[in-house]
């Protein structure tokens, strides 16, 4: 319970730049992602597979973040920040897939490493077939969820084990 209100504070204290009312609302996304029984889970398997990034995986920073316009962002974080960065980050994603249920935290995870849009159909990528079997109230997506696994159009055996031990210690039944 400690680790986590340190976790709410760190991650204020990064969106110290924003206005009033959205620091609110995000402390609302991460105190609802955090509730969540599995999120730990979540930040552990982004944190053993992502792995801190330095200055060589620009833009990237922390545990993936993708430095956004504007932000001041430095690779001189300590775990903690950017632990907490990667939490506000998960945040805003599981509220895009919240409608899902028990998937919403799997498909968090998923577009952490793979993008929203790919996932949702933005940006000129049609609606997934993973997506599109959860709205029509199919849930048996195993195969969907492990064929994002592919690197230049190649299976990846990381991606692949990953995949599967992401829906082996997410998957609600």
């Amino acid at each position: 319970m400690m680790r986590k209100a340190l976790l709410l504070l760190l991650a204020a204290a990064l969106c110290g730049s924003l206005p009033a009312q959205d620091t609110d609302s995000m402390a609302e996304l991460l105190a609802s992602f955090n509730n969540h029984p599995k999120a730990d889970i979540a930040v552990e398997l982004i944190k053993k597979y992502e792995g801190l990034h330095d200055r060589s995986d620009y833009p990237y920073y922390g545990y993936g973040h993708r430095r956004l316009p504007n932000e001041n962002l430095s690779y001189d974080m300590t775990e903690a920040e950017a632990e907490a960065l990667l939490r506000k980050d998960l945040a805003v994603r599981y509220k895009l897939f919240r409608k899902f249920g028990k998937d919403a935290l799997l498909l968090t995870v998923l577009s952490f490493n793979v993008g929203q849009g790919v996932l949702l159909g933005h940006g000129g990528h049609p609606k997934s077939k993973l997506i599109r079997k959860l709205e029509a109230g199919n849930r048996d997506i195993y195969r969907e969820y492990i064929a994002y696994c592919r690197y230049k159009g190649k299976q990846h055996a990381m991606l692949f084990n990953r995949r599967k031990t992401e829906f082996a210690l997410l998957y609600i039944p």
